[in-house]
């Protein structure tokens, strides 16, 4: 929220002293002195009045999982194993899922509790594209590859795909790269050339690949590197 509103919500300070203390200079944000109201607060930063700490700002956490089959992208679910069950952290149930894979969909799943940084990795208007290992029951059509790259027309929600591309890697076998998460969007694709996807792997999103060293069901903390590049 605005850094005035902050400081207003908070009990000791009212409006007018918020303004009065914004103006001073006496508050800083991750210890640079903010003089304007309209500064954007996030529960990350580390708020002060002088010397006195008036937020210590949670640390951004951000884990890359090989998810397994079988596996429910949830954070809870009466039935099913799902991914926060997966991960040995503490206070896990303040994570959130950047980009949801299907039941039996394998590979590179994102979580996080920085909902900013997330939605820069998975909305369209970022052009982070997501990349697939897809296998299908039939041998890929040829014609797949420019009809995807033309974009399909989803009836149920009435819109036309982004462009995705395809790779065919054998008769079977292919890499698509979308940037959009339709529902089911790979298995509706391939199903508009009445071919069945048997098998449907994430290698990618983004400039994040996964790691070749994590086994399924294993995770790790993403880097600062990996992290500064979204």
């Amino acid at each position: 929220m605005r850094l005035d509103r902050f400081l207003a919500n908070l009990p000791q300070f009212s409006h007018q002293q918020a303004r009065l203390l914004l103006a001073s200079g006496r508050i800083s944000v991750n210890g640079q002195s903010v003089r304007d109201g309209t500064h954007d607060v996030r529960v990350f930063d580390r708020v002060e009045l002088d010397d006195e700490t008036l937020q210590t700002g949670k640390s951004a956490r951000f884990f890359m999982l090989h998810k397994p089959t079988g596996c429910v992208s949830a954070t809870a679910d009466p039935r099913h194993q799902t991914v926060i069950d997966l991960l040995g952290e503490p206070h896990k149930a303040e994570l959130h899922i950047a980009g949801r894979l299907d039941f039996n969909t394998t590979g590179l799943l994102i979580l996080t509790n920085d909902g900013l940084w997330s939605r820069r990795l998975t909305q369209p208007a970022s052009r982070q594209g997501k990349t697939y290992l897809v296998e299908t029951e039939d041998p890929i059509d040829p014609d797949c590859a420019v009809c995807f790259a033309q974009g399909l027309y989803f009836r149920f929600e009435g819109l036309t795909t982004l462009p995705a591309e395809l790779e065919l890697l054998d008769t079977c076998k292919a890499r698509l790269t979308l940037h959009e998460g339709r529902y089911h969007q790979v298995k509706r694709m391939f199903g508009h050339f009445n071919n069945k996807v048997i098998s449907l792997h994430r290698e990618s999103m983004g400039p994040l690949t996964l790691d070749a060293g994590l086994a399924p069901g294993q995770y790790r903390a993403l880097t600062p590197a990996e992290i500064a590049q979204i």
